[in-house]
């Protein structure tokens, strides 16, 4: 089995689990990099708020900062985002595979009603008014509902 870092997993699943920041990991997925204040530019929030962002996907792994002067930009780095895809490639594989294993138990035995059931009943599920009824309640007619006697009425 696969020893995977937890605390790294942990934070980069809690940092992609913000629209916000899933939004300016893909607007540096466009470019190389961008200073902190291109990237706030399409964002209704304000600068300080794009900074908290920026910490949390730095803390992460997720970008790296560099400070030019007074510029700082910020670019995508890989490492976290590889070991989340490693993950969840092992569990796109389990899925995939009980998946084809269903698909292939399904196309193998298909279950036609006009052959489980006794030919006794197909007339009988033809005539209802709600077309054929499940297999467990095909032995069943349904009855009419009877309406009840009024209860005794109160006299003031």
């Amino acid at each position: 089995m696969v020893k995977y870092q937890e605390d790294v997993l942990d934070r980069t699943f809690a940092a992609l689990s913000d629209p916000t920041r899933r939004a300016l990991l893909a607007r540096l997925g466009d470019r190389e990099s961008l200073s902190v204040s291109e990237l706030a530019q399409p964002f209704s929030m304000s600068l300080p708020a794009i900074i908290k962002h920026l910490d949390v996907l730095s803390d992460a792994g997720l970008i790296a900062r560099e400070k030019t002067g007074r510029t700082v930009t910020c670019r995508l780095t890989a490492s976290p985002m590889e070991q989340a895809m490693d993950w969840l490639n092992r569990y796109q594989r389990f899925w995939s595979d009980n998946l084809d294993r269903l698909a292939a138990f399904v196309e193998e035995d298909p279950w036609p009603p006009s052959q489980a059931l006794p030919s006794t009943i197909l007339p009988a599920m033809a005539n209802s008014p709600r077309g054929p009824a499940s297999r467990s309640r095909a032995g069943s007619a349904r009855r009419p509902k009877k309406s009840t006697p009024h209860g005794p009425t109160r006299k003031n």
